[in-house]
């Protein structure tokens, strides 16, 4: 069952609990039907599962090195764990193509089909480094061979947060982690929302977008190949933060 449990001096959007037997299972068929758009963070020892849902349905899971269906299975396996729900928090990935009931009904079929075999699974791998993929450097959005030290440049900058690289379809090839992943799917909706207005003002191909907002402040800065992701603090001023990260990045 799942059973909320507040954790005193952290504030988040969500909430936060305990779940053990079929609770996860009835708390995804909940959201799914209340047609919830986020992230379920779902911990269990060292392992740490990321289930996404988009309008009521689930779109991509990752348990360490493994996602799709097979990282579902693995968390929804867990007899115990934490959980953190986060809403609005969206993913540029989409390795899940099933509806919610057919995904868990499949689910618990592997799941009963490994109890009963007593198959033991080895704890999931290390996430693999992202492979690099060759593009021009720009100031904008550098080489992917120079991602990681682009990256780090520009979180330097005062004001910055956060900063990711990656493709245009949406796969980053500098940072990895949870922080990343959110970034990497905010900086693809803006990304396909600049570039749909865009074409609706007859503005050209997108090169600069930003959003201002109470919690933090998004830019994304695009080539041909790349985008560059930027998450900047709340009391930093977007202008001031973007001439920064362009000076940074004029040498690269």
């Amino acid at each position: 069952m799942a059973r909320p449990d507040d954790v005193p001096g952290r504030s988040m959007d969500g909430f936060e609990g305990e779940v053990a037997g079929l609770g996860l299972s009835d708390l995804l068929q909940l959201n799914a039907r209340n047609r919830f758009s986020g992230c379920f963070r779902i911990r269990h020892d060292d392992g740490l599962g990321l289930i996404f849902f988009r309008d009521g349905e689930i779109v991509h899971a990752e348990l360490g090195a493994k996602i799709g269906e097979e990282a579902f299975w693995d968390i929804l396996e867990w007899q115990t764990g934490r959980f953190a729900v986060e809403p609005n928090v969206v993913t540029a990935r989409r390795s899940i193509q099933k509806g919610v009931e057919h995904l868990l009904l499949d689910a618990h079929r592997v799941i009963d089909e490994r109890r009963v075999s007593g198959r033991v699974r080895p704890p999931p791998a290390a996430p693999a480094a992202p492979p690099a993929a060759a593009a021009p450097a720009s100031a904008a959005a550098p080489a992917a061979g120079g991602a990681m030290a682009a990256v780090e440049a520009v979180r330097k900058v005062p004001g910055v947060a956060n900063a990711v690289v990656l493709t245009r379809e949406g796969r980053r090839v500098s940072a990895d982690g949870y922080e990343a992943e959110v970034l990497t799917g905010q900086a693809v909706y803006l990304a396909m929302m600049g570039a749909e207005f865009g074409g609706i003002f007859q503005a050209g191909e997108l090169r600069f977008a930003s959003v201002q907002g109470t919690q933090a402040h998004l830019l994304v800065f695009a080539t041909k190949s790349h985008y560059l992701g930027v998450q900047a603090r709340p009391e930093s001023e977007i202008g001031v933060v973007d001439a920064a990260i362009r000076a940074a990045l004029g040498g690269r």
